[in-house]
């Protein structure tokens, strides 16, 4: 297992669709836990950089990320797209059909990065002043949402390349690029924050200069790599000329995946709203047990991308048994990681949310939280890395009606009425009843096998 782990690390060239499925999952979920963990990072550096500038600075980190919603929501649907079409290609032994798919994902993150980019970083102060009416967080914090959404394409093509990488099984070379990418903005963000040696001291937009400088020198790594011969997608100038067929099968798979990690994104923006109406405790304690809730579940996340990568070049492979036992294995790993961090949250609850907070109020709603969602991670296990499967099948349809049933029309109204009968815990119960739902539904539509048929 060791050996295993330290060749996941280095990165090497494998097969996926012959061998050991359990050999596979740790070489795949390893940089992918990894990956997603320096993503995260980003936003704890940022936070704690610009928490010195007080508290109107940190209202317009917040906002701004709200803002961002819709595009993460794009971002995460393009990558759905992006790792269903390489990961297909390279299953079927058809590396130029992958360079060519990546060509395309490339250049369809472009579009997308003008078309919400420029608009949102012309119009950055008057998004900002909608969001909050305090004039001071608007004045002193435009210039922030400015670069941020200027930067947009940094985001779009971070997130886009490396889901090319996963797909193709080059996860280790998606880990190295948040890497480098963090370490920019490590040095970079204290340094123009607050002026550190021949830097200008520029306050909380030089936070948004940094992280965008970061995310850059990532993604010119990244084209580098791609550019690079001897690897399983090697672009060429050619892959990068329009092809409006191939364009149009990847946003029909692309689109619905947008839209889908939209509904749950305005779902937990909503669960944020009702938690609100019970004023700033129960919102500090909610804030603090979901930011441990979604640092704990980034393995999780890991095993869903390893899943959504095996079963993409399995069925390109013609092995749909394999793609379908990949599938089940990292549901049944991701149950047991996520039914042991269940019980630290029922027992260890409270010592968790006083590491954040000694307020007793907060802390009381904040273990309450914990204890009441994790209740469900058993099912939640099997849920989260059965919508990855789905998506890394090109099957990016179903997991999005699955979603509009559970948020939309069963938590939402769920949530608001047991929170008028039980106060914030019944959010809490609200949330972990919608994720056991969303774990059952998807079961069910992963055995009917209509993915098996979905056209990538």
């Amino acid at each position: 297992m060791i050996e295993t782990i330290k060749e996941a690390l280095r990165g090497s060239h494998q097969d996926f669709t012959v061998g050991s499925l359990r050999r596979a999952i740790v070489l795949l979920a390893v940089p992918m836990v990894l990956e997603l963990s320096m993503e995260s990072l980003f936003a704890i550096v940022n936070v704690f950089w610009v928490a010195g500038l007080g508290s109107a600075a940190v209202a317009t980190v917040g906002l701004t990320e709200a803002m961002e919603t819709l595009l993460f929501a794009v971002a995460m649907g393009l990558c759905a797209g992006a790792t269903a079409f390489v990961a297909r290609r390279i299953g079927e032994k058809d590396p130029e059909g992958a360079s060519a798919s990546a060509g395309q994902a490339i250049l369809i993150g472009l579009a997308f990065s003008v078309l919400i980019g420029l608009p949102a970083a012309y119009f950055a102060k008057p998004l900002l002043g909608f969001m909050t009416p305090d004039t001071t967080i608007v004045e002193n914090g435009f210039g922030y949402t400015t670069i941020m959404f200027g930067g947009t394409y940094s985001i779009l093509l971070i997130f886009l390349i490396n889901a090319i990488f996963r797909g193709a099984g080059d996860a280790a070379i998606a880990m190295r690029v948040l890497w480098i990418a963090n370490a920019v903005n490590l040095v970079l963000d204290p340094c123009l924050i607050f002026g550190w040696g021949p830097f200008p001291e520029m306050g909380v937009t030089g936070s948004a200069i940094a992280t965008t400088c970061g995310r850059t020198v990532g993604v010119c790594y990244q084209i580098y790599r791609l550019f690079q011969p001897g690897n399983r997608v090697t672009l060429r100038l050619n892959h990068l000329k329009p092809n409006s067929h191939l364009m149009r099968e990847m946003l029909k798979v692309s689109l619905p995946g947008m839209f889908q990690y939209l509904i749950g994104m305005a779902s937990w923006l909503m669960l944020s709203r009702i938690v609100a109406r019970f004023g700033a405790v129960a919102t500090a304690g909610y804030t603090i047990a979901i930011r441990i809730i979604i640092v704990t579940i980034l393995p999780s996340w890991g095993l869903g991308g390893a899943a959504a990568t095996l079963m993409g070049q399995n069925l390109g492979a013609g092995k749909p048994e394999r793609s379908e036992r990949a599938a089940w294995l990292c549901g049944f790993y991701n149950m047991i990681f996520l039914g042991l961090v269940s019980v630290v949250f029922i027992f260890y609850s409270e010592s968790l949310i006083r590491i954040f907070t000694s307020d007793a109020a907060v802390v009381e709603v904040g273990k309450n939280a914990l204890r009441l969602i994790s209740y469900g991670y058993v099912l939640y296990a099997y849920g989260l890395v059965l919508v990855q499967a789905f998506n890394g099948a090109g099957d990016t349809i179903t997991p999005t009606v699955i979603n509009i049933f559970c948020y939309w029309i069963f938590q939402l109204p769920l949530a608001n009425y047991l929170a008028g009968e039980m106060g914030p815990n019944g959010v809490f119960t609200a949330v972990t009843l919608t994720e056991s739902m969303i774990a059952i539904c998807g079961i069910i539509a992963f055995r009917m096998g209509r993915w098996k048929t979905a056209k990538v």
